[in-house]
């Protein structure tokens, strides 16, 4: 991971500590994911930061569009929670992101975004517990990170959500580890 990031233009990119994530489900209930281009590597739904969109919402709305070239017909907040996730922005303050999870419903082709994106797929659910299996391995300390990174689970910060939304299982001692690699 790296401390900083350049944007848009050559500047760097600093932390706001507020982060979006967001579910996409296709109309037979399959789940929208992809590999991350970008560090922290792991597989994941939309998510993306809130400072350059104004708000949630509008973050939730703008993320859809740049990840994977979707419209956001309407937008369903699950979770608002703090996760102590590290980011590759420059960060001042806690370690840290107040996340707001959505589940959207969309409209449009599927158009990734090749900076951010690779392997854009759409899973059952039930897959979504295989890839954090993968993940808790590697936070067990079963998987180098070069061999995660390679092969990755899910990104280490979705595990929480996606416990606490029912969507996978985790035992207590595997997502304390978890958050240890966030």
């Amino acid at each position: 991971m790296t401390p900083t990031t350049p944007a848009p233009g050559g500047a760097v990119s600093l932390c706001d500590h507020a982060s979006v994530g967001v579910l996409i489900s296709s109309p037979n209930g399959l789940l929208l994911v992809f590999d991350r281009a970008t560090p922290p590597a792991g597989i994941a739904p939309v998510a993306g930061h809130v400072v350059e969109h104004g708000g949630p919402e509008q973050a939730a709305r703008g993320e859809v569009t740049e990840e994977v070239g979707l419209a956001v017909t309407h937008l369903h907040l699950l979770l608002n929670q703090w996760r102590p996730n590290r980011c590759r922005r420059t960060s001042s303050g806690p370690v840290g992101h107040h996340w707001w999870v959505f589940q959207a419903e969309v409209a449009g082709s599927l158009r990734p975004s090749p900076r951010e994106v690779r392997a854009p797929r759409w899973i059952h659910p039930d897959r979504l517990q295989q890839h954090a299996l993968r993940t808790a391995a590697y936070a067990n300390g079963c998987l180098s990170r070069e061999v995660f990174e390679r092969e990755p689970g899910l990104e280490p910060v979705w595990c929480r959500f996606l416990h606490d939304l029912e969507l996978i299982t985790l035992p207590s001692a595997d997502l304390d580890r978890i958050e240890a690699v966030l």
